[in-house]
């Protein structure tokens, strides 16, 4: 593989490293111009995804190395941060930049063409890997909130940086946000912010259920971010507390997905566990997992058949598996009842097309998947 930044396009890759670093300690380099990571934790994940059109120049290299199979690099991430880290430097200083995976090395190689006809040459190793996806059906959420991300970011630069989690509550009238903190017994050291819009401050607002979910709000700040850097809107489809949320930026040239997960509710948590256990000091968080490309089947089952809690398992090419387990009568351990799969049981939903409580849009774009009232 072989491309090449110019102008504007060397900044907002440099833009999408730091978003991925918020992420995950590992980054996958696609060659079919993806980037994507993970955390440790499996409870975050973000995909940004780069058109030909993005690039000066693209290419796949020569017609022997496009019949082999795509390989996938999976570097460390503080090794590629630390080449963009100063995007005010590079973009006064750097004319172009170019990208290409050397396999017979095991190198990806960034160059910067800088002014005065300097070139910076940076050698990156990396570990060839299996493809990194998670499944999340977007389209089968029934909220979906659209909003420029000057406004988002306007929300959520009122939370200290420290702020570690935040909860979205929306019903048809009002859209909120708060910070949240775990357990909430000492008030006097925690300082607590809330605020509210109305939906006709977003460019889109579909609300077929009321929720209130909580999600990490670290991971979140780089997308938000990236996008206001190129002015573009953040989409936000979610369901009820305890599935995952996704936050989403489009353009012609580009796409970024972030996922995160949500804490289960204290009702549900409550429901689901044994009166005599004791409540863990870990929140309940939905799992987002993920797999190789060539082991995601969840779009071929039915999301209401699939159970929440599942079984990690070697594949036969030592790539983990996530496979679900029998339901049995037995009490539930703490752990495995407050966690299900992003990839399996995040999309579940009771009927294919819910009702919505409340629309509104100010775009001529149609929504084909989301009725109106």
């Amino acid at each position: 593989m072989n491309c090449v930044l110019e102008g504007s396009g060397v900044k907002a890759f440099g833009k999408a490293i730091h978003a991925l670093s918020r992420i995950g300690d590992e980054l996958w380099l696609d060659p079919m111009l993806a980037l994507r990571s993970v955390n440790s934790a499996h409870s975050a994940y973000a995909c940004f995804l780069f058109s030909p059109l993005f690039f000066q120049l693209y290419s796949l290299g020569s017609v022997s190395e496009q019949d082999r199979e795509t390989i996938h690099c999976k570097l460390l991430i503080k090794s590629v941060l630390s080449l963009f880290r100063c995007l005010a430097t590079i973009e006064r200083n750097v004319e172009r930049c170019q990208i290409s995976i050397s396999t017979s090395n095991d190198r990806v190689v960034i160059q910067f063409f800088c002014r005065h006809g300097i070139t910076k040459t940076h050698n990156l190793c990396f570990q060839e890997s299996e493809a990194l996806q998670a499944v999340f059906a977007s389209h089968l959420c029934p909220n979906v909130i659209k909003a420029p991300a000057r406004l988002l970011g306007d929300m959520v630069m009122h939370f200290p940086v420290s702020q570690e989690e935040i909860t979205l509550t929306v019903t048809p009238l009002r859209v909120g946000l708060r910070n949240y903190y775990e357990g909430e017994n000492d008030l006097m050291k925690n300082m607590y912010t809330e605020m509210s819009l109305d939906p006709d401050e977003f460019n889109y607002f579909q609300i077929g259920v009321e929720s209130e979910i909580t999600f990490c709000l670290k991971e979140l700040r780089g997308l938000l971010s990236f996008a206001e850097s190129l002015s573009l809107p953040v989409s936000v489809h979610f369901g009820a507390a305890g599935k995952p949320v996704c936050f989403s930026v489009e353009d012609l040239v580009l796409e970024a997905t972030v996922v995160l997960a949500t804490l289960i509710d204290s009702e549900s948590r409550g429901l689901s566990q044994p009166s005599k256990t004791q409540t863990p000091t870990t929140p309940g968080c939905v799992t987002v997992a993920a797999l190789p490309e060539a082991s995601c089947e969840a779009d071929s089952r039915k999301p209401q058949d699939l159970p929440a809690v599942m079984e990690l398992i070697a594949s036969s090419q030592g790539s983990p598996m996530f496979y679900p387990l029998a339901q049995t009568d037995d009490a539930a351990t703490p752990a495995s009842s407050m966690i299900c799969s992003l990839l399996f049981g995040a999309s579940e939903q009771e009927d294919d097309a819910c009702a919505v409580l409340a629309f509104y849009s100010d775009e001529e774009e149609v929504y084909t998947n989301s009725p109106t009232l």
